[in-house]
Formats: C-alpha cells, structure tokens, sequence
C-alpha cells in the first residue's frame, strides 16, 4: 500500500492497526453481516484499542488526531469490517458539530464519553422529502421559554437505536429556508424514538433507521451555535466527513483487491495459477491503480482539512475524495466478485459482502450526482 504523504508515524500506526483489525475486527465480520447485528465484540476491542478517541480533542479525553490519521485508521478498520468503521465514523460525525460550534459546557459534558466509548452518537440531517434538499427539512423547533420543544421525522440515521445523543437539525424559523435551520443535541433518553429499521443490503451490523420526535424537549444550552446557524454547521462538517467516507471506500475496495488477488494466485486452471492469465493481470492492474488514486485523492483532502482549508478548496476536495472513492470501491468490488466466478457469488467468500458494503458509499454524505453537483460549482460557478 502506498505511504504517499504518510510520516514514519502514521506508517507505524498503519501496521499496528493492521494487525489489530486482523485479530479483533475481521473475524467477527461475516457473522454481524449475516446476523444484521450490531459488532459489539468489535466496538469493545475498538474502544480497548482507544479508537473513539481520536477524532476528540486531548483537553476532553481524546487523542486529538488530525483528519489523515483519521483516515489511515477508518480505511484499516473498513478493510476488515465496513460495518464497525461507520460504528466509529458516525460517533465522530455527530460530535464534530459540538467540537466546532458547541458551548465549553457541551463539549465538557458529551465529549469525554464519546472518547471513552461509553457513549455513542448520530447524525441527524435527511427527511422522507429532505434528502440531497436540506432546506425542505420539516422537523421544527419551537423555543418555549428555556427550552425548545423538537416535532419531526429523521430517515436514515445511522447508529438508531445504540446512540445515547443526536444531533439534530430543525427549523426554528419555517419560512427562512436554509437559514432557518438551527442544531441541537439531544439526548436519546429525552423522547427520542426509533420508530423502523432498515433491513439493508450492505453495511448490515451497522443500525440504519428512523427517529421520531414528538414534542422532545430539548434545554436551550443544548444548540449547538446560533439560531438560523444550522445549514451552516451541517455543511461545514460533511465537507471534512466526506474524506472520511472516501477513507472508508478505499479500505473496503483494499480489502477486495488483496482477497481476490490471493485467490487468483492460488487457484490453478489448465494446469497453472489463473494470475497468469493477461486479461486477469490487467484487471488486478487498473483495480489497484484505481485505488491508489482514490488513497491519494482522500489524503489530499484530509490534509487541506488539517490545514484549516486556508483557500476555500475543501469542499471540492471533499467531494472530489468522497465520489471517485467510492466508484473505485463499487468497480473494484465487481471486479472482484468476477475474478472469483462462481464463488465470488456465495457468500462462503467475502467479495460479495464487500460489493454490497460498497455500494453506500456512492449515496450517503450526499449522493456522488451531488458530488459532482458541487465539483462542477466549484469550477465554473
């Protein structure tokens, strides 16, 4: 794999997560995707491991890692099981409003137990009619003295269920369009109800469903920034989650690329390995050139991320890292499903799972057609 912008440090690290996702991630994951159970064998070896940590600050009980070490770690655990990486990844994304936006007295009391791996978190932005269209969002807010009383439908939310918080998007002003959206963090135990649950075709141990609001009471301490600041704080943090999401695809395509190419060198037709075969070999090539691309393009991003996007560029970073990782992750994994046959079909091997794995990566944090939407803004306006 390549270390293109990785220091010694983050190379040290790479193999060290790689032998720990080896031993206590992978294999537990055919089981959480056959059983569609939540990986909670994995989540505690993660947290062990101090996982959680990274993405929160030192001064409130993390490690305080920067976006690339981020990303070196999402794509090691999603090489090993896609389903805990987004266990990880979605407690990360729900708290990256708070770290950026949220009071002192937020970040002192949610924080160091997302780090700790006592706590968990979601993301709450799509509704049935909301989705790539935020601003049609239909979830309000009403502020009734020092509180705000929360009436709504999230889809899509993922970790339903297992989170303890959600951050929560909602009009306090109906009629201001996007800038009537404010944040909120809301605990699960306040009246937060997950009404379905997905029965998905990929990222199966990984909860996906629907939470109901009705007449949730919410303390006014608990928005995250300003009112009418909420389309601003949802785009701000998708734009550095979105390399993450490319992290995740690489890590799942990796995985598909080093089963099948072990494979094709040991299964023997004609009296020879099959990975002598030209057409096999060009295949492998342009799976493992496409990967490299989409590695380099994530740690690009995630490096702008760190930088504080001092020129504006991470939005078309994020988006450029987020959508062509994920295509390399859907035309790697097919390609790996084919260069196994009629065994990359069954489930006795894993290629399929990751071909189904994949396939979320092109949709959610924004749907690749929206990607795209945004790369071209970026360029011609």
């Amino acid at each position: 794999m390549s270390a293109y912008l990785l220091p010694d440090t983050l190379r040290e690290l790479r193999s060290t997560l790689r032998r720990f996702c080896d031993e206590k991630v992978a294999p537990y994951a055919a089981a959480v995707d056959r059983d569609a159970e939540y990986p909670w064998d994995s989540f505690r070896n993660c947290v062990a491991m101090e996982l959680p940590a990274l993405a929160i600050p030192a001064e409130y009980g993390g490690a305080g890692a920067d976006y690339l070490t981020q990303s070196v770690m999402i794509q090691e655990v999603a090489r090993a099981c896609a389903s805990t990486a987004v266990t990880l990844q979605i407690s990360s994304l729900g708290m990256t409003p708070v770290i950026n936006w949220g009071s002192e007295e937020l970040k002192k009391r949610y924080l160091p137990m997302v780090a700790s791996g006592q706590s968990q978190a979601s993301y709450c932005l799509s509704e049935p009619d909301a989705g790539s269209d935020v601003a049609s969002m239909r979830t309000v807010a009403v502020r009734d003295g020092d509180h705000y009383v929360l009436n709504g439908t999230k889809y899509w939310v993922t970790n339903a269920g297992i989170s303890s918080t959600y951050t929560i998007f909602a009009k306090t002003a109906p009629d201001a369009g996007s800038k009537g959206i404010s944040c909120f963090l809301v605990e699960a135990a306040s009246g937060v109800k997950v009404a379905k649950l997905e029965d998905k075709m990929g990222l199966r141990g990984s909860p996906t469903g629907e939470v109901v609001l009705e007449d949730v009471r919410v303390p006014v301490e608990n928005r995250i920034g300003e009112e009418g600041q909420g389309f601003l704080i949802a785009m701000h943090t998708l734009d550095r989650s979105r390399p993450l999401i490319g992290a995740q695809a690489v890590g799942i395509a990796q995985a598909a690329l080093d089963h099948s190419s072990s494979y094709i060198q040991n299964r023997r037709q004609f009296g020879r390995p099959v990975s002598e075969l030209q057409g096999l070999r060009f295949m492998v090539a342009e799976m493992a050139m496409r990967i490299e691309a989409a590695r380099s393009l994530v740690y690009s991003a995630c490096a702008v991320a760190d930088e504080g996007d001092p020129d504006g560029e991470l939005p078309k970073l994020g988006a450029m890292a987020k959508c062509f990782a994920s295509d390399t992750a859907m035309a790697v994994t097919t390609d790996a499903v084919q260069l196994l046959g009629g065994y990359g079909y069954t489930k006795d091997f894993p290629v399929e799972r990751f071909m189904r794995d994949a396939k979320i990566t092109q949709i959610y944090e924004g749907t690749n057609q929206v990607q795209r939407v945004v790369i071209a803004k970026s360029i011609l306006g």
